[in-house]
């Protein structure tokens, strides 16, 4: 009897298991779908459906860059570029490519704003790095920098998440 027992636990904590990395999948690619969706109101400029697609994907994703990118991005492509510098001022992420990739996307909002003397401070400490965001930082600085790698780099990083 405690053998059966042993084994119904086995198969109830695999087939736990399974599921969890079931969600998971699932999770990861609804959030895909989410940000895709997001980034077409943000190419319109459209802060209201920017603002409620990525304000979710901050709560449900959170210590991710890329939904704070989004809100800061729709603002800048609606003519807010001071808003866009609020919002990537208080972007909260744990990942230091995130954070690096969203001062870099802050110092090019601050020259947008008309703040160049600060946006040159920003993407000067930020180009001093590797990885997309001090690669997009050297670039808006009009520093040598491999654009395909940029390029590829830049979208998968958003792909992970």
């Amino acid at each position: 009897m405690l053998a059966v027992a042993e084994n119904s636990i086995d198969t109830v904590n695999s087939q736990t298991a399974a599921s969890t990395e079931a969600a998971f999948a699932l999770e990861a690619a609804h959030a895909r779908l989410l940000t895709e969706v997001g980034f077409l109101a943000v190419a319109r400029g459209d802060i209201a459906r920017a603002d409620a697609i990525f304000g979710a994907l901050r709560l449900w994703r959170p210590g991710q860059g890329y939904p704070w990118l989004g809100l800061a991005v729709a603002r800048l492509n609606a003519g807010k570029a001071d808003e866009a510098v609020r919002i990537l001022e208080q972007a909260d992420c744990g990942d230091v490519e995130d954070v690096a990739l969203l001062q870099a996307w802050r110092g090019f909002a601050l020259q947008l704003a008309g703040r160049r003397a600060q946006s040159r401070l920003v993407l000067e400490k930020v180009a001093e790095g590797e990885g997309p965001g001090p690669r997009l930082a050297r670039s808006l600085l009009g520093l040598p920098v491999d654009t395909e790698t940029l390029e590829d780099e830049l979208q998968n990083d958003f792909i992970r998440s």
